[in-house]
């Protein structure tokens, strides 16, 4: 089993915000197998799920806000019994330029409130990560402004390239079962 979790806040207003990445990511990879979300109340969080190659895959989407995120992975996990191991959590990353993709089997949260939380309330260190770029602030703009912002039209087309990367690199590790392999052939520098 496999659980792959995408992090981002709830709710119209936040729907495609650089913050927003792993829902979009987990979003698409949906829409390839044809899987659909449905709330999970038990979790605090939508989800998704299917077999492929034998292998049963949860999608998450947190519904508790991204400062809480591990409220909904930690509910699921202790109660299906997944291990550290055979998840991986996909969440945003300011010190990467949009286009680049970042995959990591450990590492500190880095600032990130989603991942804070993950390894606070799971207290996991080794689950693994898939950090999409989406960029500094601008020169006057802060974190939170850029982080709830939207992408900009001209950045939607790497944006969207990013995104298929990532969801390839998960079907990679699902299909191979082998992350360095994965990371060996994923990890990737955008234009």
């Amino acid at each position: 089993m496999k659980l792959i979790v995408g992090l981002g806040n709830p709710g119209k207003e936040y729907e495609n915000t650089r913050h927003n990445i792993g829902f979009m990511t987990v979003d698409a990879f949906a829409e390839k197998q044809d899987w659909v979300f449905h709330d999970d109340t038990s979790s605090f969080s939508a989800i998704a799920k299917g077999n492929i190659d034998g292998e049963k895959v949860i999608l998450m989407k947190p519904m508790t806000y991204m400062n809480e995120s591990g409220r909904s992975v930690a509910a699921y996990a202790k109660y299906f019994k997944i291990a550290e191991d055979d998840v991986m959590v996909i969440s945003d990353d300011l010190d990467l330029a949009i286009g680049n993709v970042r995959l990591r089997t450990k590492g500190s949260a880095g600032g990130h409130n989603g991942l804070k939380s993950i390894m606070g309330l799971t207290k996991w260190q080794n689950f693994k990560r898939l950090r999409l770029g989406i960029g500094r602030p601008k020169q006057g703009q802060t974190v939170v402004h850029h982080v709830l912002g939207k992408f900009s039209k001209s950045e939607m087309e790497e944006v969207h390239l990013m995104i298929d990367h990532a969801t390839k690199a998960i079907m990679n590790w699902i299909e191979t079962d082998d992350f360095n392999h994965t990371m060996n052939h994923f990890n990737k520098k955008g234009a």
